[in-house]
């Protein structure tokens, strides 16, 4: 890996009115993507039948428990997210500090690797590590049914080199794996940097994990839809824009049209969960960025959206942190359930953490 490749341009926080609006996006980014996570992983793996008979018609209308009986616990959805921000926040400091950029890929693959050492013990070693961080957060010694391609990627210690194209060829990890642990965990790269740069980097982060070109494409479109609403723009403007950044890439064709059947969808009329199922289960990459686009889309309110997104038969979590990362983005944390939101664990240390990034980033 070159290690003198500098940050892409610009590393700094999207141009806001206020830094409030910054902070409270990034916030509402990843508190949304919690919740949406919280709401859905009760009920991953559950078919849309099986729901409505548990839940009532329609379906889960708030956090219920799941097999254990705890309400608003977080998957490894969640988990990744923070990782990620905890490389990208590690990335910035260095480069301001330094001057020097171009380690992001490996403080992103080495912040995994902590991820995965969570998902082999019940606690942190004792002492704590020095460094400090997520390593050392009790709460998050959980295994939540993390991907497979997640758990042997991370295994393989690759950090992609950011100079070599994105050219729709197979990754050199699980080249064949496009499941959806590569977008669940990619909407903080949005939150840093411009759309196109946002693209690139999660793109790119995703192939340390999967390296089937629609499993980076839709991580990368996942960014970079969460960099243009930061930036003020609406959701459907997000998405088109991003379309267009998606059509100079080569092998884009799964994950545009998986965008564009979302957009047509939310144009068809009222929202049903049948509909949200015919965009797919959630299981790969294209189909859970699609229904968590369709679900912020059509349904105004951020409770209703993040409820449509997890009552279906698929993955719920997934498609549910990734409603709420674009809903948290485009509205702020302030428009998001707080009721909900209270009941999310780990709640505080994500909002720490959020307000870590978006401080570091306005020194950008």
């Amino acid at each position: 890996m070159r290690t003198n490749e500098p940050w892409p341009v610009p590393w700094r926080a999207p141009s806001l009115q206020t830094a409030a609006v910054y902070r409270a996006r990034v916030r509402g980014c990843l508190l949304g993507g919690a919740l949406g996570d919280a709401l859905g992983y009760a009920v991953e793996f559950s078919s849309l039948d099986h729901i409505r008979a548990a839940h009532g018609a329609r379906g889960v209308t708030g956090l219920v428990p799941d097999a254990s009986g705890a309400v608003g616990l977080i998957s490894d959805d969640t988990q990744m997210t923070l990782f990620t921000v905890e490389a990208l926040i590690q990335a910035h400091a260095r480069e301001r500090a330094k001057g020097v950029g171009g380690a992001w890929p490996l403080l992103l693959r080495q912040a995994y690797e902590r991820w995965l050492e969570t998902q082999s013990g019940p606690a942190p070693q004792q002492p704590a590590a020095p460094a400090g961080g997520l390593v050392n957060e009790a709460w998050l010694y959980a295994r939540r049914a993390p991907g497979n391609a997640c758990l042997s990627g991370i295994a393989q210690s690759y950090a992609p080199d950011p100079a070599l194209p994105l050219d729709g060829a197979p990754g050199r990890v699980n080249p064949g794996s496009k499941g959806c642990g590569t977008v669940m965990r990619s909407a903080p790269f949005g939150l840093v940097t411009s759309a196109d740069a946002a693209f690139a980097m999660a793109a790119r982060g995703a192939q340390i994990t999967h390296g089937h070109p629609t499993g980076y494409y839709a991580a990368g479109a996942l960014a970079a839809i969460v960099a243009h609403l930061v930036a003020g723009d609406s959701l459907e403007g997000a998405v088109l824009r991003t379309l267009r950044l998606l059509e100079r890439h080569r092998g884009h064709s799964e994950t545009t049209s998986a965008l564009r059947a979302a957009l047509d969808l939310a144009a068809d009329g009222a929202p049903t969960a049948e509909k949200v199922e015919s965009l797919g289960a959630g299981w790969v990459a294209e189909e859970a960025l699609a229904i968590g686009v369709y679900c912020a889309l059509v349904e105004p309110a951020a409770g209703r959206a993040l409820l449509l997104a997890v009552n279906h038969s698929g993955d719920s979590d997934s498609t549910g942190s990734i409603c709420g990362n674009l809903l948290g983005a485009r509205h702020g944390d302030t428009g998001l359930p707080h009721a909900w939101v209270a009941q999310v664990e780990g709640r505080a240390t994500i909002a720490a953490l959020a307000d870590d990034l978006a401080a570091e980033c306005a020194q950008g």
